[in-house]
């Protein structure tokens, strides 16, 4: 399973661009729409808007997270682990356990 230690937060010479690199502008809308949504949310509680109008905002944050979450991990396994698999079995194992850890996460959250 991958740890924070080993994962790579940018693109180096040594590694491939991000599997959503060819989206990277609609996932970067999707962040800006989640954004907006999360200041609606504190414009409410700090409004006091009645609770379970807030919870029904909380809900399509949370939607909409999830939504972005698996728009980022097809692009990952389409793109990083396809990748991956055909350059090496080894190499692809790795970016499978990877990819089922990400997977384990979302589904826990």
């Amino acid at each position: 399973m991958a740890t924070p230690s080993t994962l790579t937060s940018a693109t180096t010479a040594d590694s491939p661009a991000p599997g959503y690199s060819t989206t990277k502008a609609k996932q970067l809308t999707h962040l800006k729409r989640i954004e907006g949504q999360v200041r609606g949310l504190h414009r409410m509680v700090d409004e006091d808007t009645y609770c379970i109008d807030v919870l029904t905002q909380l809900a399509s944050v949370t939607k909409s997270l999830q939504s972005l979450g698996l728009n980022l991990l097809d692009e990952h396994l389409r793109h990083c682990v396809r990748s991956s698999i055909t350059d090496s079995a080894d190499h692809g194992d790795a970016k499978l356990d990877e990819a089922m850890a990400a997977i384990s996460r979302l589904l826990r959250s």
